[in-house]
């Protein structure tokens, strides 16, 4: 077999079963162990697969910039944003954090909403400041220009003395076994951070984040209390988290 036709049968083997395991593909194709880890790596190197212990999970799509992923799954995230809001109540603190569905959920807070926002996006903040009732506490740092979120020294210190009820998540990846990840070492960081400060943790991700991985881990799946997703995905997708006691939420519009 050559080098194109292993790469291509390992693309479709991910697709279909969604992960890779090197040692078994290598005995079902009479090849070495070593050969299939070099095509894995060279098929990461070009950001069609992400690499795990003994073989390979699917890359996140969602790993492109902010306004890369505008274009990524708008429906889905639109109406994840829409069930989000609805999840906060009156007089609650949360935490939004960045990314495109975090701003779907400022944009969809009720009009009489009075509850307090704090977010290091300054696109959340952005849209909340046409909000009347809403108070924003912008966490300031280092712009972290792919995603347009604050991070770095200042971003820790304003977050260590922040205590919220709910935290609003965004990742690039959501797996059973390998936990909830994304593309960046420090922004896994300030999730993490943040995550610790949460009296529960939301996260909201739409279908083409679950079953896949990005190379930093924010924490395990079993850290989170609920996971938002769009309506109509199949149970396959989401069986694997409700078997670990997380609640799925699927984002219907009442």
């Amino acid at each position: 077999m050559l080098t194109q036709q292993r790469k291509a049968h390992i693309l479709e083997v991910l697709r279909r079963d969604g992960r890779i395991i090197a040692k078994t593909l290598s005995q079902e194709l009479g090849l070495s162990e070593d050969t299939i880890r070099r095509d894995l790596r060279e098929l990461a190197a070009e950001g069609l697969l992400q690499r795990v212990h003994g073989g390979a999970l699917p890359a996140s799509p969602a790993l492109a910039d902010f306004s890369g992923r505008q274009g990524v799954a708008p429906g889905a995230k639109a109406a994840i944003g829409r069930a989000a809001a609805r999840m906060i109540q009156p007089g609650q603190v949360v935490f939004l954090d960045g990314g495109t569905t975090a701003v779907q959920v400022a944009r969809n807070l009720a009009s009489d909403l009075k509850a307090t926002v704090v977010t290091h996006s300054p696109s959340v903040a952005v849209v909340l400041a046409e909000h009347p009732t809403v108070e924003v506490v912008l966490i300031g740092g280092r712009l972290f220009k792919h995603s347009v979120v604050a991070v770095g020294a200042a971003t820790f210190a304003a977050i260590a003395q922040v205590r919220v009820d709910t935290f609003f998540m965004g990742v690039t990846g959501v797996h059973a076994e390998v936990g909830l990840t994304t593309g960046d070492w420090e922004e896994a960081a300030v999730k993490r951070a943040v995550c610790r400060h949460a009296a529960e943790t939301v996260v909201l991700a739409s279908h083409e984040k679950l079953g896949a991985a990005s190379p930093y881990v924010i924490a395990p799946i079993t850290e989170i209390s609920t996971l938002v997703v769009e309506d109509g995905l199949p149970d396959y997708l989401i069986e694997p988290y409700r078997r670990l006691g997380i609640a799925v939420q699927t984002a219907r519009d009442p």
